[in-house]
C-alpha cells in the first residue's frame, strides 16, 4: 500500500487547510482505516482522526473535535482532513497512515505510512 499526503502549507491563524491522503496498491475492505497524525518539533507523533472505508470516524477529542473533520471518497481511494480553525498549536507535519486493526488511536496500529505533509500556522 503507497499513501501520498498532501494540502499541507503556511497559513494564518484561524485559516483552515483541507488534507488529502491517496492510497493506491491494492483492494481496500471495510475494515481498512486511514489515520491522520501529526508531529510537533520536540514531541511526539499524535493521533489527530481516523475514518474506516466502511464507515465510523475516530477523532481526538482534545485537538481535533469541533475543528477537524476527516472523511473519505472511496471511488477515489481518498481520505481528507479538514481543519478549520487553525491555531499555531496546530503546526506540525501531518502524516496519514492506512491499516487493518480493530483499534485506530496510536501509531502501532497502522502498518503504512504516507511521507507527511507540514502544516504551519503563524499568529
Amino acid at each position: 500500500v503507497q499513501l501520498q499526503a498532501s494540502g499541507g502549507g503556511l497559513v494564518q491563524a484561524g485559516d483552515s487547510l483541507r488534507l488529502s491522503c491517496t492510497a493506491s496498491g491494492r483492494t481496500f475492505s471495510a475494515d481498512f482505516a486511514v489515520g491522520w497524525f501529526r508531529q510537533a518539533p520536540g514531541k511526539e507523533r499524535e493521533f489527530v482522526a481516523a475514518v474506516r472505508r466502511g464507515g465510523g470516524t475516530f477523532y481526538n477529542a482534545l485537538s481535533a473535535k469541533g475543528r477537524f473533520t476527516i472523511s473519505s471518497d472511496n471511488a477515489k481511494n481518498t481520505v481528507y482532513l479538514q481543519m478549520n480553525r487553525l491555531n499555531p498549536d496546530d503546526t506540525g507535519v501531518y502524516y496519514c497512515a492506512a491499516g487493518l486493526r480493530d483499534t485506530l488511536a496510536s501509531s502501532s496500529d497502522y502498518d503504512y505510512w504516507g511521507q507527511g505533509t507540514q502544516v504551519t500556522v503563524s499568529s
